[in-house]
């Protein structure tokens, strides 16, 4: 089993910065993709960023220029560094995994930007 535990959530005001930690453990394997997700009420899950195990990254159009995801191989972890935050990113941000055993996710944290 693969446990995944998001940290760095918060209250921030807009222009912010914050940044987002996920660690794995448990049965760790080489990763296919891992990243992250998020949510806001009555909004579907949306891709934010992901990286591969090579280190190829994707980003949703609109943190584009302003989030950048990284990983950690020797600690398990990948990180989201989010810059120049809206009010939009308001959400549940989950850490995403796949590995050759399956896919599993994080229980989220929450990322609230506000005057």
């Amino acid at each position: 089993q693969v446990q995944l535990v998001e940290s760095g959530g918060g209250l921030v005001q807009p222009g912010g910065s914050l940044r987002l930690s996920c660690a794995a453990s448990g049965s760790i394997y080489p990763i296919i993709v891992t990243g992250w997700y998020r949510q806001a009420p009555g909004k579907q899950r949306d891709m934010v960023a992901t990286i591969t195990s090579r280190g190829s990254t994707t980003y949703a159009a609109s943190v584009k220029g302003r989030f950048t995801i990284s990983r950690d191989n020797a600690k398990n972890t990948v990180y989201l560094q989010m810059s120049s935050l809206k009010p939009e990113d308001t959400a549940v941000y989950s850490c995403y995994r796949r590995q050759n055993s399956g896919d599993y996710w994080g229980q989220g944290t929450q990322v609230t930007v506000s005057s």
